[in-house]
């Protein structure tokens, strides 16, 4: 597979040392408006060709499959060109900014008969992957309950560096600038964290989205701080499960940290990302009478680039999670954006 990588900004450098080194991969090309950027990033990764636009690189050929990593604003005019041109595409989360767009980039990919994958990175986590099978397998009996949440804290902790004179960071806070808020930046990973584990889709929420105050006149530079920093968010299943699904930027005293509690007829389990592989403990059989929970053995698992990567190599035209996948992720964030805040009478 003979791939481009379109930006390369801080995600792109992963994209770039993930597909490297996967067998039968070659980095063939990437593309960035900012010229010295875009060079720097050939020589680090030993990439041999550079181009300002995608349609320039379109024009001089070479690749067969594009890594997206522009900003998501930018997702959805480069994937349709990238379509257009009958390429693979594996495409940054969120797939676009809202779900018109998200369907548009779904019903491309499926008309050009192309390998179409979003990168959900906590796919990657062995223990996700294997409390899908765990559920899937009926362990659990009927899914009932479930508590999800995602938590950061690079808005109150130095941890994560200065976000008030960093672009990569002021971005994710205006809504001018192409963000959802955390809600779409990182709450559609603990969406799917959720869904896919429960293997069933979010059917109905209640969301409840806030902006805090962070600097005199909510904006710094030409960043108004206007996207949302924490949501919560009450959720129905399609399997009829219920359950809350929360996200936010102020966690002081955690970096990156993703839950999942998923409760059935049959037993219960906890799934996280933390370590290598993640962890997973489940309660069920005759432990559910001394509610007594056991750790689970987990072996590492293929990942996003792999995936996409083995598809194309392969001549398939599936991988998991595709283009499909992130349009009903998106539609969720799009209803929980459109849901109105109401107080309560006191």
């Amino acid at each position: 597979m003979r791939l481009l990588i379109l930006g390369t900004g801080n995600m792109a450098g992963a994209h770039a040392t993930h597909f490297a080194a996967i067998e039968g991969v070659t980095l063939a090309a990437c593309v960035d408006i900012d010229a010295a950027r875009a060079g720097a990033f050939a020589r680090e990764h030993g990439i041999p060709a550079v181009y300002a636009s995608l349609g320039e690189a379109i024009l001089a050929g070479g690749f067969d499959a594009v890594a997206n990593a522009t900003p998501d604003s930018v997702h959805f005019p480069t994937t349709m060109e990238a379509l257009e041109a009958g390429l693979h595409v594996f495409c940054e989360k969120p797939l676009a900014t809202n779900l018109a767009d998200a369907r548009i980039m779904t019903e491309a990919a499926e008309d050009a008969g192309v390998v179409n994958g979003v990168n959900l990175t906590y796919r990657n986590v062995a223990a996700l992957q294997k409390a899908r099978e765990v559920t899937a397998d009926g362990r659990l009996g009927e899914i009932r309950h479930f508590e999800a949440s995602y938590l950061q804290s690079w808005l109150v902790q130095p941890a994560w560096g200065d976000w008030s004179t960093e672009e990569w960071w002021l971005w994710r806070l205006s809504s001018a600038h192409g963000s959802n808020g955390v809600l779409g930046d990182v709450g559609i990973h603990i969406c799917d964290f959720a869904v896919f584990a429960a293997g069933s889709d979010i059917r109905a929420i209640t969301a409840q989205l806030k902006t805090f105050h962070k600097a005199p006149g909510d904006q710094i530079r030409d960043y108004i701080l206007d996207a949302n920093d924490s949501v919560v968010m009450t959720a129905e299943l399609t399997c009829g499960a219920a359950g809350v699904i929360h996200a936010t930027r102020f966690a002081s005293g955690h970096l990156n940290d993703l839950s999942l509690r998923m409760y059935g007829t049959e037993g219960g389990l906890e799934v996280t990302n933390k370590g290598p592989l993640g962890t997973l403990r489940i309660c069920e059989g005759d432990d559910l009478e001394t509610a007594t929970w056991r750790d689970v053995a987990l072996s590492p698992v293929p990942t996003n680039y792999q995936r996409f990567a083995r598809a194309v190599i392969a001549g398939r035209g599936r991988m998991s999670p595709d283009f499909a996948t992130a349009a009903r992720l998106q539609s969720v964030i799009d209803a929980a954006l459109l849901q109105p805040s109401a107080a309560v009478p006191v």
